[in-house]
């Protein structure tokens, strides 16, 4: 293979009967991503370890039953709005919103039926690109505004999944998307992710409550959530706010600049993480309770994978500071993330 391929085939059908394509995207190299036009889900991807040998790093489903319960968004895209925004209450340009209260008491990933369960049109652009186009009606979960959006999953021959993402709208109306991958960098079926090496290169961080909703206060991670220098998974996990993770405030005006680092002792596999985004939620996996079993027959219990979702500040109508995530008439909202693969050096 001189090349990357991109290939579709009929992943399955949605309720209502809607089908769904998965797509396939191979490297010169072999390594490969498969999404599907149904969330946008990554649902494989599959890159090499110390010794070449492929392995699928991202946790989900086989077939589209999997991703037909209400299952906790394995590789989807979220939104309108990624992550929580409190009691699902705007208020912008002096008129108030109430967004779908689906994680109470707050407005969790855009509500009930979410971005993560929309069918996308795609359409392959070139030999390494899929592209996604979504139309989110005016009072879609409460949003205001029509919006139109746009996904791009490029896969590169250095094994970088490169996601753009651009949201334009019709009246001021919040957006901020997230892709939300479960990474298991042993393999997806491998158990939990203890002895990753995890690093996270933010100063500060927002805590939440126990309902997890976000406190708007910007505060330093010296501390339990100091992750700037590598520390392994399983020895700062039990440190953490209810074992979850924490929104962590980025470092702002850089453009596209490395956030977090991931590294797996045995494979060697890492990944390197960069966005231009103002914040990275890092997830544990914690509440991942054995329900859904996946590819390799795996049940997904706590911790068996990792999130690292970079977006804007989710409540940041209420709070610009942290992260403005407005988008208004004429002036597009383009965002840039990239999951970079490789392998640590012996």
């Amino acid at each position: 293979m001189l090349r990357a391929v991109i290939t579709r085939q009929t992943f399955g059908r949605t309720a209502d009967g809607t089908e769904v394509g998965v797509y396939e995207i191979t490297n010169a190299s072999g390594a490969s991503v498969r999404i599907l036009d149904y969330g946008g889900i990554v649902q494989a991807l599959r890159v090499p370890d110390r010794g070449g040998n492929l392995a699928d790093v991202v946790l989900g489903g086989a077939g589209m039953d999997f991703y037909l319960r209400r299952h906790p968004y394995f590789g989807c895209i979220t939104g309108r709005v990624a992550g929580r925004i409190t009691r699902g209450e705007l208020r912008i340009g002096g008129k108030d919103y109430r967004l779908a209260v689906n994680n109470p008491p707050n407005h969790l990933h855009g509500g009930v039926t979410g971005l993560d369960r929309r069918v996308w049109r795609a359409e392959p652009a070139g030999e390494d690109t899929l592209v996604l186009r979504y139309r989110s009606p005016d009072g879609e979960e409460g949003y205001p505004g029509n919006v139109d959006l746009m996904v791009s999953y490029l896969w590169t021959s250095g094994n970088e999944l490169v996601i753009k993402s651009e949201a334009q709208a019709d009246e001021p109306t919040p957006v901020s998307l997230t892709n939300h991958s479960y990474f298991n960098l042993a393999g997806e079926g491998s158990g939990p992710v203890d002895d990753h090496r995890v690093q996270i290169l933010a100063d500060e961080y927002v805590p939440a409550g126990d309902d997890f909703t976000l406190s708007g206060v910007r505060t330093p991670v010296a501390g339990v959530n100091d992750l700037r220098q590598p520390a392994r998974f399983g020895d700062f996990v039990p440190r953490l706010h209810l074992q979850h993770g924490d929104n962590h405030l980025l470092p702002r005006g850089g453009g596209v600049v490395t956030v977090a680092h991931v590294e797996e002792p045995r494979s060697r596999r890492t990944l390197e993480v960069r966005t231009d985004e103002a914040c990275l939620q890092f997830y544990t996996g914690v509440m991942l309770d054995g329900s859904f079993a996946g590819k390799s027959g795996t049940s997904y219990a706590r911790h068996h994978g990792l999130c690292l979702e970079c977006h804007g500040y989710p409540d940041g109508v209420a709070h610009p500071e942290l992260g403005e995530i407005l988008v208004h008439p004429g002036q597009p909202r383009r965002r840039t993330t990239v999951y970079a693969f490789g392998v640590a050096a012996d």
